[in-house]
């Protein structure tokens, strides 16, 4: 468990009611407590001791939140909107998996905002863009929303900071305050957007995360992109290389999807082989012959003839041939002994 000195700002009761020892840590399975969704906005606003309960109800988060609603079905991915401790940086958007940030949103920009890069994946066209470098860190650390939250969340941003400090990692792993992210009961709550062992940005989330799990968190999350598997919730992640690989992430059971098509594939491959050049009728019904019928046709005649329409009929046709030779043959034997009795008569008389 970790040590309760960690919450140095926080009485007694309430680090033991609210903070990393109270009884709910660890009670609930954690993984799959995400929903899918494939980007996340963070905006900038104020402080978070001052955010009211509803912060997303508050000013420049309340119109962003709003116009996400109302444009929900033009924007092709879901989207989600957090708000991150802002002071002199109010209004700037970081947006992930794309790694992107646009200073100094304002309330009159929003729409023109979510038109351009939301909707239609464009540049902001009245913003200043750049490009974000690093790993981030938003912990969750709400106490207007949340009593858990407000006492875990701060003692783990200062965690994070001594040992970032520590590391020499300040310029490389950023930390902020965020809104609540869902699951109070799983506090500590936080998120890492960082690159993964295979390179692709990801945003992971984890609960129950307690001041001890910070080394954890730098040295195998931050470091080698590998999850702790104890504490993740889920996540959310796109391929930082674009184009169709991005799509492709993005095609819900899309591995399912080609491995269908290929048993399909497959499937048709064995029934033409099965039918072998027959026409296949409606429900697969057959109606043609069989591979091994022509087979038996091809060496009882090899004079080329018409393919039938129905099973039936050829077999018809084939019984019809069939008696037909059989009938030439015995009218051909009958005349050969004819002509033997004859001619053996005609000798008899003429020697007698």
């Amino acid at each position: 468990m970790a040590d309760p000195s960690n919450l140095s700002a926080v009485s007694s009761e309430d680090a033991a009611k609210f903070g990393f020892t109270r009884d709910e840590m660890y009670s609930s399975n954690l993984a799959g407590t995400v929903n899918p969704y494939d980007r996340h906005l963070f905006l900038r606003h104020k402080s978070y001791n001052d955010w009211a309960s509803r912060v997303e109800e508050d000013g420049l988060p309340n119109l962003l939140s709003s116009a996400l609603k109302s444009r929900k079905n033009d924007i092709p991915v879901k989207t989600l909107l957090t708000v991150i401790e802002g002071a002199e940086s109010d209004g700037d958007v970081l947006v992930f998996p794309e790694m992107i940030k646009y200073k100094g949103l304002a309330d009159s920009d929003v729409d023109g905002f979510v038109e351009d890069v939301l909707v239609n994946g464009k540049p902001w066209a009245s913003g200043v863009q750049e490009t974000l470098t690093g790993s981030y860190i938003f912990v969750c650390a709400h106490g207007n929303r949340d009593k858990r939250c407000g006492v875990c969340g701060p003692a783990l941003i200062q965690k994070l900071n001594v040992e970032i400090e520590l590391r020499g990692l300040k310029d490389q792993v950023f930390v902020s305050a965020c809104s609540h992210i869902g699951g109070h009961k799983y506090a500590g709550n936080l998120i890492i957007f960082n690159l993964d062992s295979e390179g692709k940005i990801t945003g992971n989330w984890y609960g129950y995360v307690t001041p001890e799990d910070v080394p954890e968190l730098l040295d195998q999350q931050i470091a080698k992109g590998e999850i702790i598997q104890r504490l993740w919730r889920g996540q959310m992640g796109a391929s930082t290389e674009g184009g169709d690989k991005t799509d492709e992430q993005k095609l819900p059971n899309g591995t399912e999807v080609k491995e269908n098509e290929k048993h399909e594939e497959t499937t048709t491959q064995k029934t033409k082989e099965n039918v072998d050049g027959c026409c296949q009728g409606a429900n697969g019904f057959t109606c043609c012959m069989t591979a091994s019928l022509e087979a038996n046709e091809k060496e009882k005649s090899e004079e080329p003839r018409e393919v039938c329409g129905k099973i039936g009929m050829c077999k018809l046709t084939s019984w019809v041939e069939s008696w037909e030779q059989h009938h030439v043959l015995t009218a051909a034997a009958v005349v050969g002994v004819v002509a033997t009795v004859a001619v053996a008569y005609s000798y008899y008389r003429r020697s007698g």
